[in-house]
């Protein structure tokens, strides 16, 4: 069976304007009135062979890099969220077991998400939200060799729907770090009575989605339910975390792409005070603002979804980045096209089946997962003393940093056995940023106006991490480090703008950046300028940056360029 492409899958699904298209915006928004999960759009994803993509090749399965992952989940994403979520939910249930089970285990799991099995990821609980370490879910051996489960999950994705689950749970009431352990339970191998599934709760975004609970008592499972080491847990899911946490950034970006889309459609079409919408200055900046955010995200998430691969021993830096930086900068840009829509914004069944307030108050919802951006901001903070220590340095991992920021190059496939908890190595691409910068200013025929803004980012980069190396490590970050962990935020999607120019030599002939690599963006490194600008200009204050924003949106407005996911060399992009 040949890999289903974000093109094929988006051709597959048909036109979503169409309401009598079975994903449509039309169905999705009766589904969304109704609280009902998207069952037979589900189905139909499974029918075309989604979830072969979120097994890897390994275990009979289609995944290789996470960008080809992420392209699909992007594909669903720009059509709903709620369904993205519900299906792609799979993937991340079933990540754990990748990072750390029996080929055994991960053969068995394969065939069953791949014949259209739901799988769940258990992970935290009413009484200790994000604190993985406090969970209370108890897995205790019994004289049959396997474990008693007592206790329960609850704000779980699919735990009802999900006929297995993968749990976090204590295997040593004395705790300490190697207190908890991971469990694979499968439903339909349980006693009946010795699980419950907790109510649904109502939600304001993704309502149709299976936001539940599960509750155990007593329930055995056997000891094959395992996965990996028992005490080595909380060190999985913190692997595994790395993986799911770059590939959730698809949601946004495919939320980004719906936004711009109906933004963009309206102020073109809409007369007011006598002229087109379009054309007045504040929703050209506006426009401009948010279709350089988007150009600045997809840079971001493809080097982050990369370096899985390239640079696996770096991902615990380039995860919490990716995941902290990009929902909340689609959370900005979707503000920005629902200012454009005005009323049409907030319309429930008026304009284009009120998928737009859909889509905001479901994308809400994408930042908490996997971490919220607190959590992901002081797992940063945690590693600030080997950031600042290998920017001093100038460590780089040349054959790694090249991989990742060279999108069409070969990778090797994601290892999760090669993630770090904590980079040794720092961030390679962050650290290459005065070589890069160097590179700028001998390369010929560079726009001065290109290096300005790469010169104020490198200028920013060493002023942030000389206040790194001198800032005191401590039990409790102090909200100083937070800011910082921001602004490293924006130097690493600077870095990744500017190496993904670079590595283009400036030249318009890379399809397979997705970047809407037409010419007229790649003129005078005008993508990069503006992807820069936005990275680099706070919301509102970009008064020095403004005219690279206008020159953007004239440029997209004058080739009808759309936002489209990476499709690979050869295939259209839509």
């Amino acid at each position: 069976m040949s890999a289903l492409t974000a093109a094929r899958l988006e051709r597959a699904l048909g036109d979503p304007a169409d309401p009598k298209t079975l994903f449509s915006y039309a169905r999705c928004a009766e589904l969304d009135r109704a609280e009902a999960f998207p069952e037979a759009i589900c189905a139909e994803l499974d029918r075309l062979g989604l979830p072969r993509q979120y097994v890897p090749e390994a275990y009979g399965g289609a995944l290789t890099g996470l960008q080809e992952l992420a392209d699909l989940v992007r594909v669903v994403a720009r059509r709903d969220l709620t369904v993205a979520i519900g299906h792609a939910k799979s993937y991340l249930g079933a990540a754990c077991v990748w990072t750390a089970g029996t080929p055994e285990q991960a053969r068995a799991l394969a065939d069953r998400l791949m014949a259209g099995a739901p799988v769940s990821w258990g992970l935290t609980e009413r009484a200790h939200g994000s604190d993985l370490l406090a969970t209370g879910l108890a897995a205790v051996p019994d004289a049959s060799g396997g474990y008693r489960l007592t206790g329960e999950k609850w704000l779980i994705n699919n735990a009802t729907r999900g006929e297995l689950i993968c749990v976090l749970a204590r295997t040593d009431p004395a705790g300490g770090p190697r207190a908890l352990s991971l469990f694979l339970v499968d439903k339909g191998r349980l006693e009946s009575g010795v699980y419950r599934c907790l109510p649904k709760q109502r939600t304001h975004g993704i309502r149709g989605a299976d936001i539940s609970g599960i509750a155990f008592d007593g329930a055995l499972i056997p000891a094959d339910a395992l996965v990996g080491e028992a005490g080595h847990g909380a060190e999985t899911v913190l692997r595994t975390l790395q993986l799911t946490r770059t590939v959730c950034t698809a949601l946004s970006l495919g939320a980004a792409d719906h936004a711009l889309r109906q933004a963009a459609a309206f102020t073109a079409g809409r007369e007011l005070y006598g002229g087109r919408l379009a054309r007045f200055p504040h929703v050209r900046r506006t426009l401009g603002r948010a279709h350089a955010t988007l150009l600045a995200c997809e840079a971001v998430s493809l080097v982050a979804n990369r370096s899985a691969g390239a640079l696996p021993g770096e991902q615990s830096v380039a995860a919490s980045v990716v995941k902290s930086f990009v929902p909340e900068r689609v959370d900005a840009l979707i503000a920005d096209c629902g200012e454009l829509l005005g009323g049409r914004a907030f319309l429930t069944e008026v304009h284009e089946y009120g998928s737009f307030q859909k889509l905001a108050r479901d994308h809400r919802v994408v930042g908490i997962f996997d971490g919220n951006q607190a959590v992901n901001r002081n797992a940063l903070i945690n590693q600030f003393p080997v950031l600042a220590r290998r920017y001093r340095e100038g460590r780089v991992d040349p054959a790694g940093l090249a991989a990742a920021v060279t999108p069409g190059s070969p990778l090797p496939p994601v290892a999760p056995g090669r993630l770090e908890l904590v980079s040794r190595g720092g961030s390679s691409l962050v650290q290459n940023l005065p070589s890069a910068v160097a590179a700028l200013r001998t390369a010929e025929g560079t726009d001065p106006r290109l290096l300005a803004l790469a010169e104020r980012l490198l200028a920013r980069c060493a002023a942030l991490h000389g206040e790194l190396t001198a800032l005191r490590p401590a039990r409790i970050a102090s909200a100083r480090a937070f800011d910082l962990a921001e602004e490293y935020e924006e130097c690493f999607a600077g870095a990744a703008v500017l190496h993904l120019w670079l590595a283009g030599g400036g030249s318009p002939a890379r399809p397979e950046l997705g970047l809407w690599a037409g010419p007229e963006l790649w003129q005078d490194g005008l993508w990069a300028r503006a992807a820069l600008a936005a990275v680099l200009g706070r919301r509102g204050q970009e008064p020095g940056d403004a005219g690279e924003l206008d020159a953007l949106y004239d440029a997209v407005e004058a080739v009808g360029a759309a936002p489209a996911p990476v499709a690979a060399a050869g295939e259209e992009t839509r």
